[in-house]
């Protein structure tokens, strides 16, 4: 993910670079402006998916600026990073299509949640992109797994639905998603647990024969492999 910082000190830009490439290796600061004015050149030249912007700066301010890449159809994300709380700023910045707003002083986490936010919906249009460009038969079958990922849906069943072999089905699946089917059916169905368990109060229990696993610990293995956590860790990660 390609950054540009926008913060007229020099020692807050130096540590919100800093945070930045804590939080996750897949994020490169490319460059960084002291005012609007030269972001705006920074941003034309260096194409980022992501600008961390501060509101009061000399010659462009951060609304400003956001309003001229806007006018430009430039596919740019933006996060506000100020020292004021200000309602009139936030609506503004709702209105320009901010992504967050961040006040300083600015901790780690912050910044964390925000790169996992944006990495989060990066990835789930890409998905959705994939899904419409994808082969008739394999939208098909995605459509039938969005419907019945709580059943014992195989490879198998699901290619004589389609009219095709086993073989050609897997093979098919694979070069259109990128993934094995057994590999995407488990992600989607780890996506739904994950919201489950935030939202809906049931038990882990529940929410394994809910999203197709009769064993539990069977379930809780795969939610591991799937997200990198235990289903422990990431409830307590994501409860407010």
């Amino acid at each position: 993910m390609r950054i540009i910082i926008v913060e007229d000190e020099q020692r807050a830009r130096r540590g919100l670079k800093s945070l930045i490439q804590t939080v996750s290796d897949d994020c490169e600061v490319v460059a960084d402006a002291a005012d609007g004015q030269k972001a705006l050149e920074l941003i034309r030249k260096c194409k980022p998916e992501v600008v961390f912007t501060d509101i009061k700066m000399p010659y462009m301010n951060g609304l400003d600026l956001i309003r001229e890449v806007r006018k430009e159809n430039q596919n740019v994300k933006f996060v506000i990073v100020s020292a004021y709380e200000e309602f009139e700023f936030a609506r503004q910045a709702i209105s320009l299509g901010v992504t967050d707003y961040l006040v300083k002083p600015l901790i780690m986490d912050d910044v964390e949640q925000v790169i996992s936010n944006i990495t989060k919906k990066e990835e789930e249009a890409s998905r959705d992109e994939q899904k419409e460009n994808c082969h008739p038969l394999i939208r098909k079958s995605l459509k039938i797994i969005e419907r019945e990922y709580a059943s014992q849906l195989s490879q198998k069943e699901l290619a004589s639905r389609l009219g095709i072999t086993a073989e050609y089905f897997c093979n098919l699946f694979a070069k259109e998603m990128n993934e094995s089917f057994v590999k995407y059916l488990k992600r989607y169905r780890v996506d739904v647990a994950k919201t489950l368990l935030i939202q809906s109060g049931e038990s882990r229990d529940d929410i394994a024969y809910k999203v197709g696993y009769t064993d539990t610990k069977y379930f809780a293995k795969v939610f591991r492999d799937v997200t990198g956590k235990t289903i422990t860790e990431y409830v307590l990660e994501n409860m407010v």
